[in-house]
């Protein structure tokens, strides 16, 4: 037997598995990665091109200052309460790095972002994951005692869905360990939690720039907390972890907030009219609050995966427990929608154009 080099956590971990991205020239609609359809602002564009031909020589500024200075006027918190990062991805990691030792318990109501269970498994730290309620409420058991780190998406992916903002804020009193809100689709929810910030030492608020803002390629995210909380993170942050770019793009991003909005809204006006179509289709679909909606489609959800990838439609399916009879559609744009409806008719048969409504049974 080959000898292995890795921690017996690590050699007995999966890694984490992100939506497929479709090869160099191949054409396909692109719905499997909650990717915004529009482009960033003009200015972004002309900041990374600015930035490129100044400065590429030269390692960028480990504090990402003027990028933090534009996220303190974009979102109204002081700079040093504000942390950047690689992504959210990155501050994720950060905090599980930070809070938890190795065998220290960390809990996330399921199904969730998927990358939660792979950063705790990394750590050789133990995972307590709590099934949403049906109506994807809240689980109890996410305040056991002794948990370290709570990781909470508003609104969680892959349902679209937003627990209260009230009991978000129990949770965090009910903690002795750290709560940590993911907001990576929250221009895109009727409120957010970034004031519990302010209220609660033990509440983190990640934000990331990939989702409103157009910038996924650029990997951009932000951790707001308390000073005292940022200054301990700072020590397991990695040197340089934004690039002069990814600090310029962001920068510029957040200085045209208008055109985001704009953008957002168009999302809105097509997920309602995406999630009204699929309900005609037969398929029960929450009310999201996200760039994405998610279909159950029965026992039919992992075959309709296949047959939209065929027809050069990319959805994602999760195999996991609460998601299995279900497919996440990204928002696209309204000819992207306009596609995936036309073929979802086909694959589903006219037997399943009557009204459905929220309620309604999925396909068979």
């Amino acid at each position: 037997m080959k000898r292995s080099y890795f921690r017996p956590n690590v050699d007995k971990m999966a890694p984490y598995a992100p939506g497929e991205q479709p090869g160099p020239g191949e054409k396909v609609i692109k719905l499997n990665t909650n990717e915004n359809p529009y482009p960033p602002s003009s200015m972004v564009l002309e900041a990374v091109r600015r930035s490129a031909e100044e400065s590429l020589r030269l390692y960028p500024d480990p504090e990402s200052r003027r990028l933090r200075e534009a996220a303190s006027g974009a979102y109204g918190f002081p700079a040093d309460w504000i942390m950047a990062g690689n992504g959210s991805d990155e501050l994720l990691c950060m905090l599980v790095r930070a809070f938890v030792p190795e065998g220290g318990l960390v809990a996330y109501p399921v199904p969730t972002y998927s990358l939660y269970r792979t950063l705790v498994q990394a750590q050789g730290a133990k995972a307590r994951e709590l099934r949403w309620g049906r109506d994807w409420s809240l689980p109890k058991g996410l305040a056991r005692r002794g948990t370290r780190l709570v990781f909470l998406a508003r609104p969680n992916s892959p349902s679209g869905t937003c627990v209260p903002k009230e009991e978000v804020r129990a949770l965090a009193r009910s903690l002795d360990g750290v709560l940590c809100i993911d907001e990576a689709y929250a221009e895109f929810s009727d409120d957010d939690c970034l004031d519990l910030v302010r209220e609660s030492e033990n509440v983190i608020v990640l934000r990331t720039l990939s989702k409103s803002f157009s910038l996924a390629g650029a990997r951009v995210g932000f951790a707001f907390a308390r000073p005292r909380v940022l200054e301990g993170l700072r020590k397991v942050k990695d040197s340089y972890n934004l690039s002069r770019m990814a600090q310029a793009a962001g920068a510029a991003a957040l200085q045209d907030l208008a055109w985001m909005r704009e953008n957002v809204e168009r999302v809105r006006r097509t997920r309602a009219r995406l999630t009204e179509r699929l309900r005609r289709l037969g398929l029960a679909v929450p009310d999201s609050q996200s760039n994405f909606v998610f279909a159950r489609a029965g026992e039919r959800a992992k075959e309709l995966c296949a047959e939209l990838r065929s027809r050069g439609i990319l959805v994602r399916y999760f195999d996991e427990p609460g998601a299995r009879d279900s497919i996440r559609i990204s928002v696209g744009t309204d000819a992207e929608v306009d596609a995936l409806l036309a073929a979802l008719g086909e694959l589903l048969g006219c037997a399943c154009g009557s009204e459905a409504g929220s309620g309604g049974r999925p396909a068979r």
